[in-house]
């Protein structure tokens, strides 16, 4: 009799434990589901690094200069690299050793007049400066003559300050010896079309580019830069000759003696 007054007490019991654990399960809210599509936000560090380095490159657009800078190749040559950014929007960049398999100086630059390319006096070509018009003062440089070095200091610039650029930007080491801030600029689109060399781009707060690594090589401001003029020269007058490019130049076979 004990027995089964004992066991139908633990069998009543059962009903006031499971029953609030079945109530809260079934009251419970399910959770939201998450939309397609959606993602995480970006970090905050990621979006203030975008922030900071177009500012920067809003500030490379109105700073006007002469500077050289050491431009390192991915072969480990060195050279003074000219740069000229004038009052007027004009500049000029001009790089030793660029054309005809390193055997001749260029210079680019892009005046109220036109683009240009000019060839300079050097070891593979003695004769005096001439120039060459590429296209309009705005247009692209040919990609044959495309030297890239002075991207960094001219249409890069546009699409640094582009927040739509699919680019992705995030704090970077300056190199040694370089002051400034740097940042790692990343395509995240494979159908880039802009002319920006992913890499590493270092400013001043004014503006003033202090280093790019990309991969034409590393550039350095060397010392400090001067004041700009009020507009760009030529380095020689314009001719209706053929621009170079970086090609060696072709050696046809030598005549055959009678």
């Amino acid at each position: 009799m004990h027995a089964h007054l004992r066991t139908a007490r633990r069998l009543t019991g059962v009903p006031a434990i499971v029953l609030p654990a079945l109530l809260a399960a079934c009251t419970a809210s399910p959770p939201e589901p998450v939309p397609p599509g959606a993602t995480d936000p970006a970090p905050a560090e990621v979006d203030a690094a975008r922030d900071e380095l177009a500012a920067l490159a809003a500030a490379a657009q109105d700073r006007h200069l002469t500077a050289t800078y050491t431009l390192t190749g991915p072969d480990g040559s060195a050279r003074t690299v000219s740069v000229t950014s004038a009052n007027d929007g004009t500049w000029r960049v001009d790089v030793p050793g660029w054309g005809l398999g390193g055997t001749v100086d260029v210079s680019l630059a892009a005046t109220a007049e036109g683009l240009f390319q000019c060839a300079l006096p050097s070891a593979g070509r003695p004769e005096p400066t001439s120039c060459v018009r590429l296209g309009e003062p705005d247009d692209a440089v040919p990609r044959k003559q495309d030297i890239r070095v002075q991207h960094p200091f001219t249409d890069s610039l546009e699409v640094l300050t582009d927040r739509r650029a699919p680019l992705a930007v995030s704090p970077a080491t300056p190199p040694a010896g370089i002051s400034g801030q740097c940042y790692s600029v990343e395509s995240t689109s494979a159908s880039l079309n802009a002319p920006l060399d992913v890499g590493i781009y270092c400013y001043r707060p004014d503006g003033t580019p202090t280093a790019v690594h990309a991969a034409f090589g590393t550039l350095k401001l060397a010392g400090e830069p001067g004041p700009a003029p009020a507009t760009v020269r030529l380095a020689g007058p314009v001719t209706e000759g053929e621009p170079i490019g970086t090609d060696s130049p072709t050696v046809g076979p030598s005549p055959e003696t009678p």
